[in-house]
């Protein structure tokens, strides 16, 4: 980390404080580390773009990095965060906290549901069956891949000199990318400033035209990659190293994010769950709730740095996929220690998952 980076004024902390908590509820699990870096880095170019923007009145406001998914687990983000910046949210008048539109209350919290090993393969299975079984149309040329989901999640809030636990309200997110994942749009409380939402096209607001990879993956991405479980997971081992606390921890995550906020063409979605089966560690939890209250079992794996366990819900008679949380286990020390066992860091549902024909289209609208 640069040096001048760990030594900002009071102002620019703060700054940086809300640049990282706008953009950091976009990222997926496991991947701070590497977004923190980009975003520290374009902090000091985003400075310098506003000095000149302020010469500029008529000029619109700059799109912010694209970051897929909203998903933060607590510890690993303050971690990455130790020296760096505090996320600081300013209370308002009428007695609530509005941050990026959305309101803040109470931390979320769950009742820990009993996890075992036994079973993990025989389950594991039926839900890829149960995918299998599903219809699942190709995405074409011109088309998006829509995803509207209900989600919530839990972080450390400083005011003043004290730190406590709050939680985003639960919020609607709906997000569009074409196959090529060039062009998209998200729309997100949680994120974005306008209710109209924001764009996710490509190139950045630095020029750049990343490509895609199993992090920040795109329709056309996932069609080339390899459905044997075996060829699948050390692809997802080797892309993935030196990412997360654990390479176990790590490729289970990646997958759950595949789950959850990408289309996987129809064969790989069967076989991301025989992936999976082959994770050291993964477990059945026998009760789990995802963000609008949707009962089902749950795959799930225990990150033994942060204490946290990401489960993947499922209908427990269909196994179609409901959605997922983030729930702290085990207790920790320091600041991380206000997030009790039971505390819910993040959670979502996923409500339509569909193919349009436009940008900002719904599936009613598609007709």
């Amino acid at each position: 980390m640069n040096a001048n980076m760990s030594r900002q004024s009071p102002a620019e902390g703060e700054e940086s404080a809300q640049l990282f908590a706008r953009t950091a509820r976009d990222l997926p699990t496991g991947r701070h580390q590497f977004h923190k870096e980009r975003l520290m880095a374009q902090i000091h170019a985003a400075r310098q773009e506003e000095s000149k923007a302020a010469a500029a009145p008529g000029r619109t406001r700059r799109a912010w990095p694209r970051l897929p998914r909203p998903a933060v687990a607590l510890p690993a983000l303050a971690a990455a965060l130790a020296g760096v910046v505090v996320a600081v949210v300013s209370t308002s008048g009428g007695g609530g906290v509005e941050d990026g539109g959305v309101a803040t209350g109470p931390a979320l919290t769950t009742t820990l549901g009993a996890a075992t090993t036994k079973g993990v393969p025989q389950l594991l299975d039926q839900i890829s069956l149960a995918a299998a079984s599903v219809t699942h149309p190709a995405v074409g040329p011109g088309q998006y891949v829509y995803i509207e989901s209900k989600a919530a999640d839990t972080f450390l809030k400083t005011v003043g000199d004290k730190t406590t636990l709050a939680g985003h309200a639960l919020h609607t997110r709906q997000v569009w990318n074409s196959a090529d994942g060039t062009k998209g749009w998200l729309i997100d409380p949680a994120v974005n400033d306008s209710p109209e939402g924001e764009t996710l096209s490509l190139p950045d607001e630095l020029g750049n035209t990343p490509k895609a990879h199993l992090g920040a993956p795109s329709y056309d991405y996932l069609t080339k990659l390899p459905t044997d479980p075996d060829q699948l997971l050390a692809k997802i081992y080797k892309e993935t190293e030196g990412q997360g606390n654990t390479p176990d921890q790590q490729a289970f995550t990646t997958i759950g994010d595949l789950l959850t906020e990408s289309y996987p063409p129809a064969e790989l979605y069967s076989a991301l769950f025989r992936t999976a089966a082959k994770i050291p560690g993964v477990v059945v939890v026998d009760d789990a709730v995802d963000a609008v209250g949707r009962h089902g079992v749950a795959v799930a794996r225990l990150d033994e740095t942060s204490g946290q366990r990401e489960e993947w819900i499922f209908d427990s008679r269909t196994h179609v996929f409901l959605g997922e949380r983030s729930v702290q286990v085990e207790r920790l020390s320091g600041t991380d220690g206000l997030i009790k066992p039971g505390t819910v860091t993040y959670t979502n549902a996923i409500l339509k998952r569909a193919i349009v024909d436009g940008i900002k289209q719904t599936p009613s609208q598609s007709g």
